[in-house]
């Protein structure tokens, strides 16, 4: 029988089977869940200019999915509370594993490979009470589910794996919902926190906000390969606030918040939906698709300038800036201010790009 304690210690030794690789669906450099004009949803894979590599179908409202580093494989993760990760193989768009969660544990949207693709990490949490966690899953063994750890927090959404290799960063959301369900309970008392974790679930850093923003939902992560963690926010409090949306963090250090001027934080209504570096790394943006925005600032946290873009939230890194997603199915390069059109899809994209490892 598997342990984790077995599974922890040859998790790094071991190395992922030979698969047939992402070349073989066109070299997709992002992968975005959709709805169809029929009402149905895809899970998508596109490439560096927005042209579409494939199209598989999901039974439900998709939010991101997380690709295996080396092969065409995806998990396609339901809009949380979920009740069904995906394993689809994105050649045939067969479905080749249906990830059941514990009883009582719902998916919360994000998931994470290791370095290697021979394990998945999936952010969870406890129905009662929303206690978050981490679930591992042997990919090797047919996705077969080994254990699971704290996430130290109430409420995760994302999770990132670290340069390192070894840990993970997540975000807690610090909200308690009603068991499978959306509806917040302990908005006056939530404390949201950026967690970094081993894979045995030791809690290596904690990073919380000062205590007048602790209505400040952390849920998105960018990460940069030198380990500088982007965060952003969904403000849970009086409506009208302009508190900032996005920080910045190293291990052992404190975090920045990011702040646009006032104007301009108003315009975002308190959300941000999704995070990226730029390609080069020299600067971070955030999306609002509540306020039709995208802000962008410096990798020290300087406002650099804003973007419109009617419902845009989907975001990721590309070599020239940043690609992004909007709900009437744009797809936009932006380089510095100028955003440039790629294409308008036939769907409308839900709420992240993801890009492909390599």
């Amino acid at each position: 029988m598997t342990t984790r304690r077995n599974f922890i210690a040859s998790l790094l030794a071991v190395s992922a089977a030979p698969a047939t690789g992402w070349a073989a669906v066109g070299d997709p450099t992002y992968l975005a869940a959709a709805k169809q004009a029929d009402g149905s949803f895809v899970l998508v894979g596109l490439r560096e200019g927005g042209e579409e590599a494939f199209r598989v179908p999901l039974p439900a409202r998709g939010h991101a999915a997380c690709a295996h580093p080396t092969r065409a494989e995806a998990v396609g993760f339901a809009r949380r509370p979920g009740t069904y990760a995906l394993v689809i193989d994105c050649i045939s768009g067969e479905v080749l594993h249906e990830l059941s969660a514990p009883e009582g544990h719902s998916f919360n949207g994000h998931g994470a490979f290791s370095a290697d693709g021979t394990v998945l990490f999936t952010s969870e949490q406890v129905a009662e009470g929303s206690a978050g966690r981490v679930g591992i899953w042997d990919v090797e063994a047919g996705y077969q589910r080994v254990s699971d750890f704290p996430t130290h927090g109430l409420g995760p959404h994302e999770l990132r794996l670290m340069p390192d290799g070894q840990s993970l960063v997540i975000a807690n959301g610090g909200i308690q919902t009603d068991a499978f369900d959306r509806n917040e309970l302990n908005l006056d008392t939530m404390q949201p926190n950026l967690a970094y974790v081993g894979f045995d679930g030791t809690l290596l850093e904690k990073v919380e906000l000062e205590p007048e923003l602790h209505q400040n939902s952390i849920r998105h992560l960018a990460l940069r390969p030198d380990g500088l963690v982007g965060f952003c926010m969904q403000w849970q409090g009086e409506a009208g606030a302009a508190t900032p949306l996005l920080g910045l963090h190293r291990r052992g250090e404190a975090p920045v918040l990011c702040e646009a001027p006032l104007e301009d934080e108003l315009v975002m209504k308190g959300y941000a939906g999704s995070v990226a570096f730029a390609g080069e790394g020299r600067e971070i943006a955030i999306t609002s698709p509540r306020g039709g925005r995208m802000h962008r600032f410096s990798e020290t946290g300087a406002f650099l300038g804003a973007v419109s873009r009617t419902d845009v939230c989907g975001l990721a890194t590309h070599e020239g800036g940043y690609m992004a997603s909007d709900g009437l199915g744009g797809l936009i390069l932006v380089k510095g201010a100028t955003p440039k059109p790629l294409r308008r899809a036939d769907v409308a994209w839900d709420n992240h790009l993801v890009r492909i490892a390599g």
